[in-house]
């Protein structure tokens, strides 16, 4: 008898410690998913954070927007994003995050818009190399990491390593946003003009938050329809 109670209070008490065990990592689970979720809002506001005080370092007004969506389409670097013209957004307005230029407002809808990226083949953007003060026009190659300046005399002031900025010509584009920096100059013999590829410093496949701008008071808005290449 004593046996058989020694053996009923044993299996009860397993039964307890399963019970409790599987309590236990259940309450583990809600924690770590609570704990990732803190994490991925702590990262929210720390990019929020810092697409305000680019903004307030600026002087530009500006409005938040979150990304909705991407094009699909290998070819076509455009996003979605959910401010429309109810907010005021209008075609060629700018976009930017907290690194540099992403792009610009190219169609309007009442609650969303859709931004064409600068690396877009149909982009071009007039810049100047923040160093020297030379001017071209950086256009996309299609490529998620790559844009090209173009007409490049092969004397022209410009190096590896140069910061490219909005040259603020043809009142699109405030002037002295970040754009790219140069990796590469290439000079082939005989050529007029050199290969100048450069790296966007806006985070353009990884940003959640943009800026849309608008020009500073007395400037006018930019003219509509997106600055392309001919």
């Amino acid at each position: 008898v004593a046996g058989t109670r020694w053996v009923d209070e044993s299996l009860v008490a397993r039964r307890t410690l399963l019970r409790e065990n599987a309590r236990l990592r259940e309450e583990n689970l809600l924690l770590q998913s609570r704990f990732q979720r803190y994490a991925a809002l702590e990262a929210e506001n720390d990019r929020l954070r810092r697409l305000l005080e680019s903004s307030l370092q600026a002087g530009d007004r500006v409005l938040v927007a979150e990304l909705l969506a991407t094009n699909p389409e290998p070819s076509t670097h455009e996003i979605v994003i959910n401010k429309g013209s109810n907010a005021g957004v209008f075609a060629g307005q700018p976009v930017v995050d907290a690194s540099g230029v992403m792009g610009q407002v190219v169609h309007v809808g009442p609650l969303t818009s859709t931004a064409m990226l600068i690396t877009d083949a149909a982009h071009a953007l007039p810049v100047e190399v923040n160093r020297s003060g030379l001017r071209a026009i950086a256009g996309g190659t299609g490529v998620d990491d790559v844009i090209e300046l173009a007409y490049v005399p092969t004397n022209a002031d410009i190096r590896e390593g140069d910061l490219i900025v909005t040259s603020g010509i043809g009142g699109r584009f405030p002037r002295g946003y970040p754009v790219a920096e140069v990796r590469r100059v290439e000079i082939a013999p005989g050529q007029s003009f050199a290969r100048v590829l450069a790296r966007p410093t806006a985070r353009l496949t990884q940003s959640h938050e943009v800026l849309l701008v608008w020009p500073r008071a007395g400037t006018g808005e930019p003219d509509v329809g997106p600055l392309a290449r001919q």
